[in-house]
């Protein structure tokens, strides 16, 4: 299904926010998961899914200086 993440059309294979995360890489990273405009909790990303377009934003932390 097509969806809109950080603001780029991407074709994935997800049901939920939980596949999205794992699909990118991101489980147990310190990730904020925002879709459709709200915050998303890491305890709802299994129970969140996924529509085609949703845009969905996945901001995570990088250290270095």
């Amino acid at each position: 299904m097509q969806l809109i993440i950080n603001g780029e059309a991407k074709e994935l294979d997800a049901c939920t926010i939980q596949d999205v995360v794992v699909h990118f890489g991101l489980e147990g990273r310190p990730l904020v998961v925002e879709a459709d405009g709200e915050i998303i909790t890491k305890e709802q990303w299994p129970d969140i899914e996924v529509r085609p377009l949703m845009k969905i934003e996945l901001v995570h932390f990088v250290g270095g200086g």
